[in-house]
């Protein structure tokens, strides 16, 4: 009887070149599961089938590139926002261009699509939130209160209320019916990048760049719990869809959490970097991660996951679906959200308005409609998912089955392994391997690009270190007239630069326990200076990620050591780099220059004020270095993607130096 092979709890399962420049947002459809919406800096929005290679339909229309995406919930139509402020909504079965929304005055950083009704809310770099009405091509109200970028924006599952996370360190809950903000939630010391209501109770989870993830009881209006300690900035989380947990996307890890009390249930290692957007299906969890113009995707196993607190789940029962867990006589019961019949508030506009909509269009629509198009890039892959349109009920994807789990590393013998490198067709259905394929449009590059020199720019997160191959470490690929690797010969190869690596580590190191010792007098500023003087930029810049997390330990004569730092690190060729030196200086604009523009602006004072005298000087120097700073930070201003957002931001603060 054979052993029964063990197989993966989490495994990446493809990789794909989206776009044909960076990509700057996705979305995953929650669904299906098996949706994925990519945008970019090549202003399209593309449409994938998860684990399959071929982009199934690609949207044009945008003139700036695509800052954030968004599908509704059965899939059928989606929105995307743009640099320049504009927002366009797609119905991909119709394949068309349906409304363009104009009104914010900077980009898109949030997206969101009324569960029960055609209304969709934006949030903007210009701190306003906008409720658009897609029948009505309009905007139905605006909501003012947030000092800085709305990063994120969920409707309430009963679509009364409307959430919003800021940069402002701030959550707001609006009341859509008064058209008014209902409650404050204070308490993240960072920018707020998440929130997610909570399936059925009145529980909403905010996950900020604090490393921290606060739970917030929707009746009393206060917080539940705090779960502290994440190993960086909270981008991702993800209620179970019977409410049981939180899934938390960390960096190359998921973390299963509850709330009352917190604590952590488990925590499964997946590789994904900085994963972007979660959705469940099937028992499984997809996770979708960007860098540049790559999207990967991966599958965690729920099933082997421990989401209560008990162990997990028989996998023999997967397919039955998941039952309500039993009430916690511990926890008071929260109140659950009265949802709408759908028979009476579902959109009318497939019986009534679309087809007169498509057939008599304004003058406006025409226009969009020859500025917009939806190109059908794989008819199969097209028709497999979008119903045809002339079915007044419309359905959602026929039921997807789970991905095939990869075994274990180690399960497999040699003769097995020896096998498993030969060509097998039944071993390429089970497990299939995906290659890397360019979107076939005739404007992108071929499938094959040219071998290219180190980058610019390098990337953050990365799949393998610059400057090294990774077939040099690797055994070469067996071939009948090749001799078979020795075992001096391997670890030769292994150790290739193995000696250089540990003596620049060993470096860092020493450094950094010099910094550390001062760091432990107390004296902050002392320690950067001592950082400064070891003339390495990696340890300037460990420092300042620490610095950074805590507003209250940045001092005015701290600026005067930091900005000439921060000027060499906006100039770095590390991507990581130019993050710590933009978050620095952004720390720096919002809490000293009204300080220093103020103090510069002052009269002379009346006798002799040595105290004042020391604090112009400063504030003469910090003016000095920022006039340095504002032109690099002009000249990267026009930049696409992230970084030309935060160099632009980052311009607006420095307006009042000119």
């Amino acid at each position: 009887m054979a052993t029964p092979v063990v197989t993966k709890t989490a495994w990446k399962l493809q990789e794909i070149v989206a776009h044909a420049s960076n990509v700057s947002s996705l979305v995953l459809g929650k669904a299906s599961g098996r949706l994925l919406a990519t945008g970019g800096d090549d202003c399209r929005v593309n449409l994938w089938s998860i684990n399959k290679p071929n982009c199934i339909m690609s949207l044009t229309g945008h003139t700036s590139p695509v800052e954030s995406v968004r599908l509704n919930t059965p899939e059928e139509l989606i929105v995307a926002g743009s640099q320049s402020g504009s927002i366009r909504v797609w119905d991909l079965e119709a394949a068309k261009i349906l409304r363009t929304l104009m009104g914010h005055k900077a980009n898109i950083c949030s997206l969101d699509f009324h569960p029960y009704g055609e209304f969709v809310a934006s949030g903007s770099q210009d701190t306003n939130i906008k409720l658009w009405d897609i029948r009505r091509k309009g905007c139905v109200f605006r909501y003012r209160g947030h000092s800085q970028a709305v990063r994120c924006l969920r409707f309430s599952p009963d679509g009364k209320w409307l959430a919003s996370a800021a940069d402002d360190h701030t959550v707001k809950l609006w009341d859509l019916t008064a058209g008014k903000m209902m409650s404050e939630f204070p308490g993240h010391t960072g920018p707020v990048n998440v929130v997610e209501f909570h399936p059925n109770e009145y529980l909403l989870a905010s996950g900020s760049s604090d490393r921290t993830i606060r739970f917030w009881d929707l009746e009393k209006f206060q917080v539940v719990s705090c779960i502290e300690g994440e190993p960086g900035p909270v981008r991702s989380v993800l209620f179970n869809p019977d409410g049981c947990c939180l899934y938390s996307g960390c960096q190359d890890s998921l973390r299963v959490y509850g709330w009352e009390p917190e604590r952590c249930f488990d925590v499964v290692l997946v590789n994904w970097g900085k994963v972007a957007d979660l959705a469940i299906c099937n028992d499984q969890l997809i996770g979708v991660a960007f860098s540049q113009s790559n999207v990967s995707s991966y599958v965690v196993d729920l099933t082997r996951v421990t989401r209560t607190g008990t162990v997990a789940r028989d996998p023999v029962q997967d397919h039955r679906p998941l039952a309500q867990p039993p009430p916690n006589p511990s926890a008071p019961l929260r109140r659950i959200y009265e949802r709408p019949s759908t028979t009476c508030s579902k959109p009318q506009r497939v019986k009534q308005n679309s087809e007169s909509e498509r057939r008599s269009p304004s003058s406006e629509d025409d226009r969009d409609e020859r500025e917009s198009r939806a190109e059908i890039q794989n008819a199969e892959d097209y028709n497999e998912i979008f119903q045809p349109k002339n079915s007044i009920s419309r359905t959602p994807p026929r039921r997807s089955e789970p991905f095939p789990a990869p075994p274990e590393d180690g399960e497999l013998d040699a003769a097995t392994a020896k096998e498993a490198a030969k060509p097998s067709s039944a071993m390429d259905v089970q497990f299939p391997v995906p290659n890397l394929e360019v979107l076939p449009r005739p404007p992108v590059v071929a499938s094959t690009p040219a071998p290219k020199a180190e980058p610019a720019i390098i990337p953050a997160t990365r799949n393998e270190p610059i400057g090294l191959k990774a077939s040099d470490f690797l055994p070469a690929v067996k071939i009948p007239q090749q001799a078979e690797l020795v075992d001096e010969d391997a670890m030769s190869q292994i150790r290739k630069g193995h000696d250089t690596m540990c003596v620049v580590l060993t470096s860092r190191h020493k450094n950094l326990d010099t910094v550390r010792a001062v760091w432990t007098t107390g004296d902050i500023k002392t320690s950067v200076d001592s950082a400064v003087a070891i003339n390495d930029l990696s340890v300037v810049v460990d420092l300042l990620n620490i610095v950074n997390q805590k507003a209250s330990l940045w001092k005015l004569d701290l600026c005067t050591t930091v900005l000439p730092q921060i000027e060499k690190l906006l100039q770095s060729k590390y991507e990581s780099y130019v993050q710590t030196g933009c978050t620095s200086l952004k720390l720096i604009l919002q809490r000293f220059l009204p300080l220093i523009t103020d103090m510069l602006a002052a009269p002379p004072s009346v006798g002799v004020d040595i105290s004042r005298e020391e604090r112009l000087h400063k504030c003469r120097l910090c003016y000095k270095q920022l006039k340095s700073i504002s032109g690099l930070v002009k000249s990267k201003s026009g930049l696409s993607g992230r970084h030309g957002s935060t160099f632009r931001e980052l311009h607006l603060l420095m307006a009042s130096l000119d």
